[in-house]
């Protein structure tokens, strides 16, 4: 069986397009793949944080997870953090790796932009992405587009490292989900709705209270064509909300649009705003179940007793390849 893998890292709070783009897709490949799903919180480190709060995000993270139909036995779920041979692969990796193709990455040279005194861990990141992918041999990695480069890098120095010291990486595939992988800000629907957005009226995050998470649907922007129908170029905004309503209810768009035949913005809208707020309420019963009880320790370790396995077999085969283990 193919091994797919994904990670999403504690920056902000979850978020519906976080759901939609990624989690919901994990439950769909349940199954299908073995899967390998991990929080990136060592990711998190390359721009400045609070502590506590990072420590907080990391279980909330792991408990919506579970919350929102992530299915721990169908998954190894783990920590990033607790295997230490991830980041010692990650150093293997960065030595037959190219400075202009880690500077190259579209992320560095945004974020390096906006701050002249960024850190190295910025720019070695993706080498770290790479490791995260290599170390246990995965085969896909579902992403949005915009982390597409992230993989192809994964790949690049893989096929580098088995031509120059011997076959011991998988290439591993993109896998981008087209329907529903990008869901937009509600108040600027030409942009990804992102759980580090500053702008919260624009942003569902998945333990929003459903009252507010359904005022932000009202307060969405739109258009003025008074059209109910699947437009991302022409009408971005109910094209967003449609693809919203449709994810959570399984309901095909063109079924919706049908329905809405006729009828205005507004009753469109309470009807995105009524699937959006039942679908946090069932979420955050669950999420507060799994989150007071021990249910989560238990996965994590589970899922590092696993993984541990996996990367310090992958660490010593690097190793002795390259001459640096007895």
């Amino acid at each position: 069986m193919k091994r797919v893998l994904t990670g999403l890292k504690p920056t902000g709070d979850l978020t519906l397009g976080n759901y939609i783009g990624s989690i919901k897709l994990m439950k769909d490949l349940e199954g299908k793949y073995e899967s390998y799903l991990f929080v990136a919180d060592l990711h998190a480190l390359t721009v400045p944080n609070d502590p506590v709060l990072l420590h907080e995000r990391i279980k909330k993270f792991i408990g919506m997870y579970i919350a929102c139909g992530i299915d721990p036995t169908k998954h190894v779920i783990y920590l990033q953090s607790e295997n230490a041979y991830i980041p010692a692969i990650s150093w293997l990796l960065e030595c037959s790796t190219y400075y202009g193709e880690a500077s190259r990455m579209i992320q560095f040279k945004e974020k390096s932009k906006q701050n002249a005194n960024f850190t190295v861990g910025l720019l070695t990141y993706p080498v770290l992405m790479a490791s995260d992918i290599l170390y246990c041999d995965a085969d896909l990695v579902p992403v949005g587009i915009d982390q597409k480069q992230h993989v192809e890098l994964a790949r690049d120095i893989a096929d580098r490292f088995n031509k120059r010291f011997g076959e011991v990486f998988t290439l591993p595939d993109v896998y981008i989900n087209e329907h529903g992988a990008k869901i937009y800000d509600l108040q600027d629907p030409t942009k990804k709705m992102s759980k580090t957005e500053e702008n919260p009226k624009g942003v569902i995050s998945l333990f929003d209270d459903p009252e507010v998470a359904k005022s932000k649907i009202m307060k969405a922007t739109t258009d003025s064509l008074a059209t109910i129908k699947y437009d991302p170029e022409n009408q971005p905004g109910i094209s967003n909300l449609l693809t919203i309503a449709s994810s959570l209810s399984n309901e095909d768009i063109d079924s919706i649009v049908n329905k809405f035949e006729g009828k205005g913005y507004g009753d469109f809208k309470k009807y995105v705003a009524e699937i959006v707020g039942n679908f946090l309420t069932d979420i955050q019963s669950k999420y507060n179940d799994i989150i007071n009880s021990n249910k989560v320790d238990e996965i994590l370790d589970n899922g590092k007793e696993i993984t541990t396995k996996l990367a310090k077999d992958k660490y010593e085969k690097l190793s002795k390849m390259m001459g640096v283990y007895r």
